[in-house]
């Protein structure tokens, strides 16, 4: 392990749980999208994250975006614009309590991967110190 790896490691840690959390904003955003039945649903984003060199220290990497059903749930609101002749509007398959859980998951781990950074910077400034 490198000098500065800490620093390397832990930054690609927080850039993963970045786009988690800009994921999980833009699901929990449309939350309340209403579409025509004759239209896809607003589809959920979830990242998909891999360590990068597995068993040696390199970090992790986004490796892309799934998405979610475009079927959603259809809600019986007749008084909606959007309604169709039978009254349906279709509504994103999201669930608020799993967004949630989801983004304290994120933001712990976020926070986590940053305390990594100052305690390795902390570290390294002491090295140097002693080295005076």
């Amino acid at each position: 392990m490198g000098t500065f790896d800490a620093i390397g490691i832990a930054g690609s840690g927080m850039s993963v749980y970045q786009t988690w959390l800009n994921a999980i904003s833009d699901n929990l955003a449309n939350l309340n999208t209403v579409r025509p039945t004759s239209q896809e649903a607003f589809r959920a984003r979830y990242v998909e994250a891999s360590a990068v060199d597995y068993g040696r220290p390199a970090g992790a990497q986004v490796d892309g975006m799934v998405l979610g059903s475009a079927a959603g749930r259809l809600v019986y609101e007749p008084d909606n614009p959007f309604a169709d002749a039978k009254g349906y509007v279709r509504y994103p398959d999201i669930d608020l309590s799993t967004q949630m859980t989801q983004l304290i998951m994120a933001q712990r781990a976020y926070q986590a991967n940053a305390a990594v950074i100052d305690r390795a910077k902390e570290s390294y400034t002491a090295a140097l110190q002693i080295g005076r």
